[in-house]
């Protein structure tokens, strides 16, 4: 176990450095110095030139990529000009109301699609069935915007039961003394979410169910609903630990747009308004979050894979 786990956790740490190297090398071949957005487009010449050589935007690239590791390596994500402010504590103020989105809104995801893909599989090819994956179907094809102006449209113009901008709360605790304000943001990513894991578990549990442990357990004189939730949904769920861990940079994507849709203070809503003012060491920082995201999710997935299902063996 201790091997596999140093295996797994070298082998992420080298995909990292590997995306800084990529994300950093991108960003500089479509920007090699932010001196011009910092600056305005009427600084001069020799004002751009000193601003590089203070910040080492002057130097090799290499260079710049070892400095920009070391710093990272200290939590140090570089400065942001156009807020006046380190993007570490950009991302400290922010990261808690994001991770609240995405917390609440897979938790309720999850909740919603383990039961309602057991559903679907007990009852396949049937009406209720049928009208799931229309349903699913439809929700995993609409693009995330569509879905929170949708809910935004109904719910909050038309209707008036919710309002159209999520809670502006400065704090995690603000934003929990006001739930009524998050419902249409948490919404907008559950109807995604519960879309593609009802799928998979409706998929996993048809597999399970043509297993033959299913059929010694009815064959055992068990009751229908011991059989489902004694058996099936556990073995049936052990796909969805892999998809969760996978599905969290997707998080970070959807809370990108939906942070934006419904103006809730969060990373998604500053990387947003950084593209727009072209404030590149938040863009970088955003884009290498996503990547360790990615590798995380990965890592996640695999180990708690090894613990919830005795039948995979580590080498």
């Amino acid at each position: 176990m201790i091997a596999y786990l140093l295996r797994r956790f070298l082998s992420a740490i080298i995909v990292i450095i590997g995306i800084m190297l990529v994300t950093f090398t991108m960003l500089h071949i479509i920007s090699p110095s932010p001196a011009r957005a910092v600056l305005g487009i009427k600084a001069s010449p020799a004002q751009i030139a000193g601003f590089n050589h203070a910040h080492g935007y002057d130097r090799p690239l290499p260079q710049q990529f070892l400095t920009y590791m070391n710093q990272t390596l200290h939590l140090n994500f570089g400065f942001s000009f156009k807020l006046n402010q380190s993007v570490t504590d950009l991302f400290k103020e922010n990261a808690g109301r994001s991770a609240l989105l995405s917390g609440v809104s897979v938790t309720i995801a999850v909740l919603i699609a383990v039961p309602l893909g057991i559903f679907q599989a007990v009852k396949r090819n049937s009406v209720a069935d049928y009208t799931l994956t229309a349903v699913s179907f439809t929700l995993y094809s609409m693009p995330i915007f569509f879905i929170s102006l949708v809910l935004i449209d109904i719910f909050a113009l038309h209707l008036h039961v919710f309002p159209f901008e999520a809670s502006q709360a400065t704090t995690v605790v603000g934003v929990l003394k006001n739930p009524r304000s998050m419902v249409l943001p948490v919404a907008s990513l559950v109807a995604l979410s519960v879309a593609g894991y009802s799928r998979y578990m409706r998929s996993s549990a048809l597999d399970n169910l043509a297993q033959d442990y299913i059929k010694v357990a009815r064959a055992k004189g068990l009751s229908e609903r011991a059989v489902l939730w004694r058996h099936l949904v556990r073995n049936s769920s052990l796909p969805m630990v892999t998809l969760i861990g996978l599905s969290i940079p997707d998080l970070l994507a959807g809370n990108l747009i939906t942070e934006q849709v419904f103006n809730y203070p969060g990373l998604g809503l500053l990387f947003f308004n950084s593209l727009g003012t072209e404030d590149y060491p938040i863009l970088l920082a955003y884009t290498l979050v996503g990547g360790i995201l990615v590798v995380l999710g990965n890592l996640i997935a695999d180990i708690a894979l090894t613990f919830t299902d005795p039948r995979i063996r580590l080498t």
